[in-house]
């Protein structure tokens, strides 16, 4: 039977993993944020635009009006009937420049333009405009460009005789919109910039929000992944030596009660590794919330020496009474967690351990042994896990140093008088009332 591979482009493809479809979806946010931001800004942007072209183009229109109409109002007939229009060498019709037209419709001529003109507009667009305004009868307007190249805008308002029967001629006045229109055009760039700026801001926003968002879901999936790490590194090796003790027992190499305590030790060691999992996984994951009540302290360390088995060790205790506010069942796990890693670790290979508790009225709890001791360049990562430096898992002193610091206190190692090692553990000292 043949088999099918894997087809051409997938081949050494590999499923995403849940943090990586975490990140994809944090960019996925983060650039929805960037289009729905891009989107109401570009129309605020076009809706800012064209509410300015629409303003000043209304503005102009508006003055070349009131241009026009004062010009007409101040036209005057005589008795015959003939007009009275002013002279242009007074200047009335220069600046902005004003054409004053005669006849009716299409037959429209000029009968009085500007002196000394302000601005230069070409007669072919002022006939233009005159003529259709006098076709109308209604006000026209347009834009032309002049020879110069800037733009004009031409505005042709009919007048009437005493007849007010049709229009007797058309004022035209025309302005240069070149200024308005650069204005106008440089507040478009302006805004096309100011809304790549804001629209490059709303990304980098939208990123930081998405990050915001996504961390709690990568910091769990950090922990399990940490919490997995933990129990295959620590669990495999008892796992492993159970095996091999019932192999052994199988193949009836060894005495069966012999393999049978083996076996027993190696699980109780499991399952104490088990439960220092748990707790770990709990207390990162904040799942263990402190119930401080006042304890004494010192008593609090006596109970925790006497349930700890020595095994032909010596435990000395020398305790001051002291009041601490603090989880009792946690401060209990972490002192007991210290004392353990003293009697296993704190003497020479068949040895009984010397180890020596001192509790203080300042709140300290001190485990002296009269071990090796820590090196120096181990002290400072001595706490996390994997960093024991004894072939143990270091759960029991992370645990232990994660306690201190979760009731504000702290847990240090160094020299002790004998040799040995130190372990501080730091509590706050309940104040009286």
């Amino acid at each position: 039977m043949r088999r099918e591979g894997p087809r051409k482009g997938q081949r050494g493809r590999r499923p995403p993993t849940p943090a990586g479809r975490i990140r994809r979806l944090r960019r996925r946010i983060a650039l929805l944020f960037a289009l729905v931001s891009a989107a109401g800004l570009v129309g605020m942007a076009v809706i800012a635009v064209h509410a300015d072209d629409s303003s000043w183009r209304a503005q102009v229109d508006a003055d070349l009006k009131i241009r026009t109409s004062e010009f007409s109002a101040d036209l005057r007939y005589d008795e015959q009937g003939a007009l009275e229009y002013p002279d242009p060498k007074e200047g009335v019709y220069d600046c902005p420049p004003v054409t004053l037209f005669t006849g009716t419709g299409d037959r429209v001529t000029p009968l009085a333009a500007p002196h000394r003109p302000c601005l230069a507009v070409p007669g072919p667009a002022l006939q233009a405009v005159a003529e259709a305004a006098g076709r109308d009868g209604d006000l026209t307007r347009t834009t032309v460009t002049a020879p110069n190249g800037h733009r004009l805008r031409l505005s042709a308002e009919p007048f009437t005789g005493p007849a007010a029967e049709n229009a007797d001629g058309v004022v035209v006045a025309a302005v240069d919109t070149t200024g308005n229109l650069d204005d106008h055009e440089r507040l478009t760039v302006l805004l096309g910039v100011a809304c790549a700026v804001l629209v490059a801001v709303s990304a980098l926003a939208g990123r930081w929000l998405a990050g915001r968002a996504v961390r709690p879901a990568l910091t769990a999936l950090d922990q399990q992944e940490a919490f997995f790490a933990d129990a295959a590194h620590d669990l495999r090796t008892p796992v492993t030596s159970m095996r091999l003790l019932a192999e052994t027992g199988l193949r009836g190499e060894a005495d069966g009660r012999e393999v049978l305590r083996r076996t027993l030790r190696q699980s109780t060691r499991m399952s104490e590794l088990v439960d220092d999992l748990l707790t770990r996984a709990r207390l990162m994951a904040g799942a263990v919330p402190l119930d401080r009540e006042p304890l004494r302290l010192d008593q609090l360390v006596d109970a925790v020496v006497a349930d700890t088995p020595a095994d032909g060790h010596r435990v000395t205790v020398r305790a001051e009474p002291v009041v601490v506010l603090a989880d009792a069942s946690l401060l209990r796990r972490a002192v007991a967690n210290l004392l353990g890693n003293a009697l296993a670790h704190g003497h020479a290979p068949g040895e009984p351990a010397d180890v020596e508790v001192t509790v203080g009225a300042d709140g300290t709890v001190a485990v002296d042994d009269a071990g090796p001791g820590v090196p120096p360049e181990q002290a400072k990562s001595l706490f996390e896990r994997f960093r024991s430096g004894a072939g143990s898992s270091g759960l029991g002193l992370s645990i232990a140093a994660w306690v201190a610091h979760a009731h504000g206190g702290s847990l240090t190692v160094d020299r002790g008088s004998r040799g040995g090692a130190r372990f501080l553990l730091r509590l706050p000292v309940q104040t009286q009332p």
